[in-house]
């Protein structure tokens, strides 16, 4: 009964549970939002928000940056930290600004799952199974 109540049959492996956080929110952000700016920049500088009021386009080539290269970087375990951090950065301007920190904004909660998993591998870092601990390997 412990066992089944606990799992305790399926293996611990916090480097593939990282690889596959990684993968998983890496390319659902590179998918839904990375795609769309890095095919369509010029049509969304009509209609882009500027919550920090630093112009639309710095804020639209910032979240290029972190949709579009560093949830790449991220998915493969390069420069991950740094990445990650980065778009934790973006992801808590959108989250505080344009939701106003509130789940009942449209899409906040996505906001939210998103920053919250890239905090974890901000702080957790890319694992085993990455560019980074092939090129960096203490």
């Amino acid at each position: 009964m412990k066992k089944l109540l606990i799992l305790n049959f399926l293996p611990v492996n916090r480097d593939l549970a990282m690889l596959l956080l990684r993968i998983l929110v890496g390319f659902s952000l590179f998918y839904k939002h990375g795609i769309e700016k890095l095919t369509g920049f010029s049509n969304m500088q009509t209609h882009f928000p500027d919550p920090l009021h630093i112009g639309v386009t710095p804020g639209l080539i910032f979240a290029l940056i972190t949709d579009g290269i560093c949830s790449l970087l991220i998915i493969f375990g390069i420069a991950t930290r740094l990445a990650a951090l980065l778009v934790v950065i973006n992801l808590t301007v959108v989250f505080i600004l344009m939701h106003k920190g509130s789940f009942v904004e449209a899409h906040a909660e996505l906001v939210y799952v998103y920053l919250s998993s890239f905090l974890c591998i901000l702080f957790a870092g890319a694992g085993k199974y990455s560019v980074d601990n092939k090129l960096f390997k203490a």
